[in-house]
């Protein structure tokens, strides 16, 4: 029997390991890296070092969604990554990701060269009739859901979207879902998601964990600065892995694929 695959535009991941999807911020106000890659030669640059380490995606942002942002339009989004997305697409090779909640970027991000839109607000039907004609790989990610049983509501939520895009034309080989780690969960709820992949993860369908550095990776740990939350990101995203996760997002690329050839072995055991 073949093998599940997500699909990402013309490029097919078989589902038979951990991919790891590089973050690449060009904001200035991204929690861990605000700043830094605002310079489309610089961001380009950070995309080749993270395709060296071992990257399998990119994921380029122009808006933080950290805590307390402040929302910007869809034309100073785009204007962040319009250079971008194409320079990094053609310099690395790799499946391009665009972080966006708005269907215009996400239409213009898709005619740049971009292979994946990631929608942290879930994909409503504007999203999904922006992205049904295309090819594109969706990351779904759960925005809000909370309370009760949070693995049987994240679930469901999935359930919901699956329907909806299947409705749209979308198969589900592009679907890839995200419970949303650090997005509208309490600290109880968000360790359930990453203990339980299991229990949420949509058959057919990738899913992604989304938890570098984040708020709980510190939560156990003194609460050390974001600078310092990497072994614990490594920690929790080793669990999910073999809990079932198919792609790890993540700020540090290196150590991230060293842990997931680890994690991809103890799982084939």
């Amino acid at each position: 029997m073949e093998p599940l695959v997500f699909q990402a535009g013309k490029h097919r991941l078989p589902l038979t390991r951990t991919y790891v999807m590089g973050i690449l911020n060009v904001t200035p106000d991204s929690f861990f890296d605000g700043g830094r890659y605002l310079d489309p030669a610089a961001a380009v640059e950070r995309a080749r070092e993270m395709a060296r380490e071992g990257a399998d995606l990119i994921d380029i942002g122009g808006q933080s969604t950290r805590p307390g942002y402040s929302p910007i339009s869809p034309e100073e989004e785009w204007s962040r990554i319009a250079q971008v997305v194409p320079a990094v697409e053609k310099a690395t090779g790799l499946p391009v990701s665009v972080d966006t909640f708005y269907p215009w970027v996400a239409r213009k991000a898709l005619e740049a060269g971009a292979s994946v839109i990631n929608d942290v607000t879930g994909f409503g039907p504007e999203m999904l009739a922006a992205v049904a004609g295309s090819d594109c790989g969706c990351i779904v990610m759960d925005p809000a859901t909370t309370g009760g049983d949070i693995c049987a509501r994240v679930r469901a939520f999935f359930q919901d979207r699956l329907q909806a895009a299947q409705g749209a034309g979308i198969a589900r080989e592009r679907l890839c879902f995200d419970p949303g780690i650090g997005f509208g969960k309490t600290l109880e709820e968000n360790v359930t998601l990453l203990a339980h992949v299991e229990r949420t993860k949509v058959e057919g369908c990738a899913f992604l964990m989304a938890a570098s550095r984040k708020r709980v990776t510190g939560a156990f740990c003194g609460n050390p600065p974001f600078t310092e939350r990497l072994p614990a990101t490594l920690a929790v995203h080793t669990a999910a892995i073999l809990g079932g996760a198919d792609l790890v997002r993540v700020h540090d690329v290196k150590e991230a694929v060293q842990a997931a050839r680890m994690a991809d072995a103890l799982r084939r055991s």
